[in-house]
This record gives structure tokens, sequence and C-alpha cells, in this order.
């Protein structure tokens, strides 16, 4: 599944390809990934307008709109793109090349293949924005409430991720995957960072010590900035040995799993605590 890093790899596609550039078709008839909107709304509200930056916090990822071409009017909504578990974003020429589709995807293919794109930005130049998502688990929607995410996992301070960790019982791991808390740590990141640690996924935030919280918080930046220069989560230390028989990379013990805040989890029993 798109993790932060994978979602900031789309929003540099974004950044290097799409900005600035008129929109003059909006494909968004998919009324599930478009949903609440019906067809033709998110359409009306793109047209002649361009996308003027691209943004992310966490694990969501949107873009604001100018003003209609030609127009002195107030800008355009928000566009909230967020890619699911399989989702892409794709730019293509007008001849259907694939151009750029972010570092942790092929990109400089021959004509791709859009079958699964469900939703497209249609350029006056001819190319095109495409979200596509073989699973159909993506979602685009107009002025998304990304004010209800906490801080970015990337940007959090010092006092920010003591203060979301400083108490309850909850397990660390689900604390570090509560969107609402700290955006953009998934599954896969929350296992390195734990690991990288040397912290259980299952212990109460309101054991873990000062020192400890200043540990995860250390684990995380390292993780973040990791997997964001690897090309992905895949790429993290921790990631090849989540299977059975895997040893812990750190310490040869056989690794343990079990489910905590409703995930698979995997960990060291030796070395994290």
């Amino acid at each position: 599944m798109p993790e932060l890093p994978e979602v900031e790899s789309a929003r540099t596609v974004i950044a290097r390809a799409a900005l600035h550039r008129v929109i003059t078709d909006v494909d968004d008839t998919d009324s599930y990934v478009c949903r609440p909107h019906r067809p033709g709304e998110i359409k009306a509200a793109l047209l002649r307008r361009t996308l003027t930056a691209a943004h992310r916090r966490g694990k969501s990822m949107w873009c604001d709109t100018s003003a209609v071409a030609g127009h002195d009017g107030a800008p355009g909504p928000e566009l909230g793109i967020h890619l699911g578990m399989s989702g892409k974003i794709v730019i293509a020429d007008g001849a259907g090349n694939e151009i750029d589709g972010g570092d942790y995807w092929e990109r400089g293919r021959a004509k791709g293949d859009y079958r699964y794109a469900r939703f497209r930005l249609t350029f006056a130049d001819g190319g095109a924005l495409l979200l596509v998502d073989p699973r159909r688990l993506g979602r685009v929607r107009l002025d998304p409430p990304v004010e209800a995410l906490g801080p970015d996992a990337q940007a959090i301070t010092p006092a920010q991720f003591r203060a979301a960790l400083r108490r309850g019982t909850a397990p660390v791991k689900a604390r570090l995957l509560d969107q609402e808390v700290i955006a953009g740590i998934g599954n896969l990141l929350a296992d390195q960072i734990l690991w990288q640690a040397k912290i259980s996924p299952a212990r109460p935030v309101g054991e873990l010590t000062r020192p400890e919280t200043d540990r995860l918080l250390r684990a995380l930046r390292r993780t973040v900035d990791a997997a964001l220069d690897g090309g992905g989560v895949h790429t993290l230390t921790v990631i090849p040995f989540r299977r059975a028989e895997a040893a812990c990379p750190r310490c040869g013990t056989p690794m343990a799993h079990g489910t905590v805040g409703g995930r698979t989890t995997w960990w060291c029993p030796r070395e994290q605590t």
C-alpha cells in the first residue's frame, strides 16, 4: 500500500509535469472513486483552470487550482487525490505515452495501459494526468478535509511527537498508525520505526519513557528519510524479514508476528521490549 514516501513521489510527479497546464476536459464518471460528487461535478469545477501547486500531508495529497483561464476571478477549489492501495499518478502525452509516473514506477515506456484509469485531467496541449488504480480504492474529491489529519510524519516537531505519545493505554504501533495523531505512517513504516528504535509494538504509549520517546522520534525521522531516498517503503531494512522463518537482520533471532492495532505486525522478540 502506498505510504508517505510513495505519496510524496506521486506529488512530485504532479509538481514536475502537471502544473500550470490549462484543463480542457475531466473524466470524473467513476462515481465511486469520485464520491460524494456526481458525474460532471468535478469537471464543471475544474474546466479552464490550472493546477498551481501540489501538496501532501501524510498519505493525503491535494492540488491548488487557479482562476478560470482568461478571467480575474477567485482561485478554484482544491483537488484532493488519494492513491488508495494500488493507485499511481501517471502523466501522459497526447499520444498516450507515459512520460512521468514517479520514481517507484516504470516510466518512459511506450503507450501506457490505462484500462484502470479511474480519473483523468486532459490539458490544452493534449497531455493528461491520470489516476491509474487497478483495485479501485483511490479517491478524488474537491476540498478534501485535510485539517482533520495530525501533523505530517516528516515534519512533526519533538513537542508534537511527545504530545502524541504522552498518555493512554493504546499500543504504540496503534498510536503511530492513527492518522489524526500523526499523518503518514502506515503498517510497514511503523514496523521499521519500532524495529529501528528497539521498542515492542505492543507497549502501551503511557509506559514509554522520555528517552524511549525521543529514540522513537529519531527512528521515525531516519526511516522516513531512508524510504524517501530509497524510492519507497519496500527498500527499508526490516521489510524483507517480515515473513515466516525469517530472522532479525540485526541479531539473528527468529522474527515474531501477530496482530497489533488491527494490523499484521512483525518484530524482534529479543531486542524490541
